[in-house]
């Protein structure tokens, strides 16, 4: 038997999207005892290559904005660099310190700050729901208004009502795509990871941008196994995203979705390591064991212990009828690879019962099943 281990992701199995910090979030994931499979769902353009970038940069140079709405921290500095970059900064930060400056966040506001400009006002909700309200309260009708984005990809704007409701009240809009996205090349990494989490081989996919999201949606699309994947991020494999505007694509697709109340990077690992263990285990005391059913492992009286394929699948069956017995055509159903010869039910029971390290704790019952010998709870006194 494994030593005791605490961490809370031991024996849970992660996907990771991220382009943009995934080394961050693994490390975070793996201290908290998780296994983490990490791939980029989408690309960064490269911000001296962005052609739109430079374009617009330029045309507000030489007309400058009534308004700037900076949305990220780092999307603003990404900005500050590239326009240093094409020798341009300075006339840059000219242009904006004529403009009334709002901040969505503290982030923003750092990066703002640290190009020596002021913002006027920033929510405390961190909602670009509130900045847009702020805005039309205030009135746009007529201003030309630079709005630096979170980013988008070719088939996702985040942003649409955003936008839209500034145009709709009269505004001239400036977007400002300050890093955009492409697809990852098909056949690449991304692709394995997508068909490991469409095969429930996760138990969670994180997502820390809404076009990430929305690559793994259209992505599946392209593979033809779109079907496969929401049945499984609906069911079995867990979508954990950094904020709401991140999980909009996969709400709009029907997939449930969880968020930590912050929409920062740690927030999101801390909510991964509460969230995850709460959906995806079960608690039995059997054979005078506590056993924690996990993702990958058990945990017998705090004790981790790995089990195999059917081994899994053969106490997961058991332990969704606790103390029921579970008829031998039951079992074998749920084992993988398909079998049909009933003595692979017992094979399975006699190397789970060796796993777990008591073979009282899965009960014969002849010629019916096999049962969990569950504890009974203890009598309250009289």
């Amino acid at each position: 038997m494994a030593q005791p281990d605490s961490a809370p992701l031991t024996g849970y199995r992660i996907a990771v999207t991220s382009a943009n910090r995934a080394e961050e979030l693994c490390a975070l994931l793996r201290r908290n005892g998780a296994e983490v499979c990490s791939a980029a769902a989408i690309d960064m353009i490269a911000l001296p290559d962005d052609d739109e970038l430079h374009r617009n940069t330029t045309a507000l140079i030489a007309r400058a904005p009534d308004i700037l709405v900076a949305h990220t921290g780092i999307g603003f500095r990404g900005w500050m660099a590239a326009a240093d970059g094409w020798g341009v900064a300075g006339q840059l930060v000219a242009a904006l310190s004529q403009a009334r400056i709002v901040s969505r966040g503290p982030k923003a506001t750092g990066a703002l700050r640290a190009a020596g400009l002021s913002e006027e006002w920033s929510p405390k909700s961190e909602s670009s729901r509130e900045v847009v309200k702020y805005l039309l309260e205030s009135g746009v009708s007529g201003k030309r208004i630079a709005v630096q984005l979170h980013g988008a990809a070719q088939s996702w704007d985040p942003h649409p009502g955003f936008l839209g409701k500034l145009r709709s009240a009269g505004a001239e809009v400036v977007p400002i795509h300050v890093y955009r996205w492409k697809p990852t090349p098909v056949g690449g990494e991304f692709d394995q990871l997508l068909t490991a989490v469409a095969r429930r081989q996760f138990d969670a996919v994180s997502f820390t941008s809404a076009p990430a999201a929305a690559a793994l949606l259209e992505r599946s699309r392209e593979l033809d196994i779109e079907d496969q994947l929401l049945a499984a991020l609906r069911t079995d494999v867990h979508a954990m995203c950094v904020g709401p505007v991140t999980a909009q694509p996969l709400t709009r697709a029907g997939v449930p979705t969880s968020s930590p109340d912050r929409m920062r990077l740690g927030a999101l690992a801390r909510h991964i390591a509460q969230e995850l263990p709460a959906r995806r285990s079960c608690t039995i005391d059997a054979a005078g064991h506590r056993i924690e059913i996990r993702g990958s492992c058990v945990v017998v009286d705090g004790s981790v212990t790995s089990l195999s394929g059917s081994g899994m699948a053969t106490l997961r069956a058991l332990a969704q009828r606790p103390g029921d017995v579970v008829a031998r055509s039951d079992l074998l159903r749920v084992l993988p690879g398909n079998s049909t010869d009933p003595h692979a039910v017992d094979t399975a029971v006699l190397r789970l019962r060796t796993a777990l390290g008591d073979k009282n704790i899965v009960a014969t019952v002849v010629k019916r099943g096999y049962r969990l010998a569950v504890d009974d709870p203890p009598e309250s006194p009289a």
